[in-house]
This record gives structure tokens, C-alpha cells and sequence, in this order.
């Protein structure tokens, strides 16, 4: 409430309003069904036994409450859930006494209507009437709770790098952002150190190693200068591109894997952290071995979550619903940090899709009970999250086929509406 009165949001007195929209749509996005009737069917449920009149079964109502809701206040509540998390983080938890921010693109799909087609267009390579609207999101993490801190929405041939740009307001004085080589520029790293925070990227594809240039300062680790690019890079204006310093300071450190299953057998890492004292090459390499989280984090959201494939019909609907599932995401890793932190278990080696099934399971006790017996309700949650941890696989590779056969439908290559017009002419 005290956000909704933050951003002077009114609203008539009915059944559906900002609170109860909200807690119906996180509830939507948390069920395995996440039908409206589902949502709505759960409002009425509670309410049967309240004394009160029972709503109509339709789900108008209750679609029409959630089109209300500004696209602003879910924004701001996401984003109060994260900040709240990471005040919770001790020095105990943080990497060389410094908080690490991973930052990864990836795309999510929604229904095929004019609407979304406009706003996020498909890819160019499919034919019409056979895609889906696409939009591209840019995501930074934190490393020590797995929190969604930041988020940006886009159109499907975005650059990660554009995201990223975008994303940098976010990022706080000592940061340190960890990401692939999609995100290794000069502009970026430039642009990181003035906020003063420091970054952790792989090495840019096109450029090459060189073993004869630089200083080198331990073994595959050496200090290189970095020259401004010739030609301005797409994404930067004139004036930005001539405000760029002629040289930057960078550490590079190479190494080799030899895991079975591994595609990439080198790797160079580019580094604004210069003192190889406190922060050693292997702690570094290290790091960036955990930047496979952000992979995790993001299959939590799309596939056990379910945000990959959207249901909302309307660019402002999709929004919402990519907002309300950063939420419902980041309530769900604060449980699963009070439940290790309240009974010594690494919070991240805790079962997200099992805290999802025991948060779920415990909602109709938490609305059926009292002030005093919901705090008992709640240890006993916090208890029951932290059985399900998961355990470490370390070498673990698994080949890249799968064992179930699809359907043996043919793709579809025509419009639904060419190929029914086929049909009725065959």
C-alpha cells in the first residue's frame, strides 16, 4: 500500500482492487496452470468462506483490473524486493569484500497478435502468420543472493551490448560486473570505471591474443594497454566516441579446460582488477567459472517459472507480465534466503522449483490464519525449504540430444489461414 500511495495511484472501492489484482496475478504466475479462471477461481475460493457475496466466475473483471495496474508500480516493486534482498547481504557472502553483478541477455515469446507483432516483430527470416512476436530482456543479477536486480525490454535484434548500456545506471559504486564476451567493449569498460565499479568479461572474439605484448606479471596473467577503437562503434554518437580516453588499462588472464564435454577449450578473461594481491588470477578464473549462474537464474525464469512463452495479448500486458514474474522470482529467492540464512544452508543451493511447490502448498494456511500462528506457519516454511537443497555435481557434462520424439507433424510453413484454405480446396 505504501507504494501505491508513493506513486499517488487512485483506484474506485471494489473487489478488484491494486492489492488483490496484485496478489492474484502473482499467485497466476506461480501456478503450474496459469489460466485467468485459475486466478479467479482462487479470489473466490478465499472468499467463500469470508460471509461476503461471491463474484461472477468471469474473468473480465479481473483482466480489466490487471490492464489497470500501472506498468510504473510493478517496476518499483521489483525493484524494492531486490534492493531489500542485497541490504541483507554480510561481508561473508560478498567476493573479495566486493558485490558481484552478472549481467545476460535472452528473449522471450507471446501470442501472435497484431498488437505484439507491432511492437516486438518476429524474426525477418520467418514467413508471416508462422512466428511469434518476440522481445529481447537484458537481466543483471546478484551472484550472492541470485536476485534480479535490474531489467530492460527491447525488440528481438537488440545488441546485448545495447541492453547493457542501459542497464548501467543500476550498477553502484565497487560493483563488479561479470559477463560473456558479448559485453567485453572498450566504451563499457570506460563507462563501468567512471561509476566507479570494476568489470570481469571474456575477451572480445575479435580481438587476438598476443603473447608478445604487455607486462607479464604472473603465469598467463599479464597487464596490457587497451588503444581507443579508429572508427566509431554502432551504439556510440560522435560526441561520446571523442570523449573516450586513447588508452585503458586492462589484466589479462588466459587458461586452458580440459573437462570432457566442453566446447571451449581457451579462454581470455579482461579485467579492470589490476592488484594482483587481492585479487589473485585464480580467484578471478574462479569467478568467472560462476558466471554460469546467470544461465541458471535465467532457465529458473523461463522454464521453471514459466516466463518463456507470455500470455498477454498487448505490448503494455506483456510488460507487466515480465515484471510480475521478476517479482514473484525474487519473493521467492528472499524465502529461500531466510531459509539459509536461518539454518546454516548456502541460500543458492536451495531448490528454487521446490520452494515454489512448498510456498504454493502453504498459501491457504498463511490466508486462513491468524498474525501469531502465520509467524509459526512461516518458520515451519522456512524449515521445510531448506530439505530440499541441491546437491553440487562437480566435472558434471551431459550430451546435447534429446531422448523423447516430437510429433511427427510437419512444420508449419504457410499461414493458418492459406493452409485452411487449402484444406477446403482439396
Amino acid at each position: 500500500m505504501q507504494t501505491i500511495k508513493e506513486l499517488k495511484i487512485k483506484y474506485k472501492e471494489r473487489l478488484f482492487d491494486p492489492v488483490v489484482t496484485l496478489w492474484a496475478f502473482l499467485s497466476q504466475v506461480l501456478d503450474n496452470d496459469k489460466s485467468c479462471h485459475n486466478a479467479v477461481s482462487k479470489v473466490i475460493a478465499y472468499l467463500a468462506g469470508s460471509g461476503v457475496e461471491i463474484p461472477s466466475t468471469d474473468t473480465s473483471a479481473y483482466c480489466q483490473a490487471r490492464s489497470r495496474l500501472p506498468e510504473k508500480l510493478l517496476e518499483k516493486l521489483f525493484g524494492q524486493v531486490a534492493q531489500s534482498l542485497e541490504e541483507q547481504v554480510t561481508t561473508e557472502y560478498l567476493w573479495c569484500g566486493r558485490n558481484v553483478l552478472v549481467i545476460d541477455g535472452s528473449t522471450v515469446s507471446m501470442p501472435d497478435t497484431v498488437e505484439n507483432q507491432l511492437a516486438y516483430p518476429q524474426p525477418k527470416t520467418q514467413k508471416a502468420g508462422c512466428g511469434f512476436p518476440i522481445a529481447k530482456i537484458g537481466v543483471i543479477f546478484s551472484l550472492a543472493t541470485g536476485v534480479a536486480v535490474a531489467l530492460v525490454i527491447d525488440v528481438l535484434n537488440t545488441h546485448d551490448i545495447n541492453l547493457a548500456r542501459k542497464l548501467y545506471q543500476f550498477l553502484n559504486p565497487l560493483d563488479i560486473l561479470l559477463g560473456d564476451r558479448a559485453f567485453c567493449a572498450y566504451a563499457d569498460m570506460v563507462a563501468i570505471k567512471k561509476l566507479g565499479g570494476d568489470v570481469v568479461f571474456r575477451k572480445h572474439q575479435a580481438r587476438k591474443t598476443s603473447m608478445r605484448k604487455g607486462k607479464i606479471i604472473g603465469d598467463c596473467d599479464k597487464i596490457v594497454n587497451w588503444y581507443k577503437p579508429k572508427t566509431c562503434p554502432k551504439g556510440l554518437n560522435k560526441d561520446e566516441f571523442d570523449a573516450l580516453p586513447q588508452t585503458i588499462v586492462v589484466r589479462e588472464i588466459y587458461y586452458y579446460i580440459f573437462i570432457p564435454g566442453f566446447r571451449t577449450q581457451q579462454v581470455s578473461l579482461i579485467t579492470t582488477l589490476l592488484d594482483t594481491t587481492t585479487y589473485s588470477s585464480l580467484q578471478i578464473v574462479d569467478l568467472y567459472g560462476r558466471r554460469w549462474d546467470v544461465e541458471l537464474d535465467l532457465r529458473h525464469l523461463k522454464s521453471t517459472l514459466g516466463m518463456d512463452v507470455l500470455r498477454c495479448k498487448t505490448p503494455s500486458m506483456v510488460r507487466k507480465e515480465i515484471y510480475i514474474y521478476l517479482l514473484a522470482y525474487n519473493l521467492l529467492r528472499g524465502l529461500m534466503w531466510s531459509a539459509g540464512t536461518t539454518y546454516g544452508t548456502p541460500p543458492l543451493r536451495l531448490s528454487l522449483q521446490g520452494t515454489r511447490h512448498h510456498f504454493n502448498n502453504f498459501i491457504p494456511e498463511f490466508l486462513a490464519a491468524s498474525f501469531q500462528k502465520c509467524l509459526q506457519i512461516y518458520c515451519t516454511l522456512l524449515k521445510v525449504i531448506v530439505h530440499k537443497a541441491v546437491p553440487l555435481r562437480f566435472g558434471r557434462s551431459e550430451p546435447r540430444v534429446r531422448k523423447r520424439r516430437p510429433k511427427a507433424y510437419p512444420l508449419m510453413t504457410k499461414s493458418r489461414q492459406q493452409l485452411r484454405q487449402q484444406l477446403q480446396t482439396a
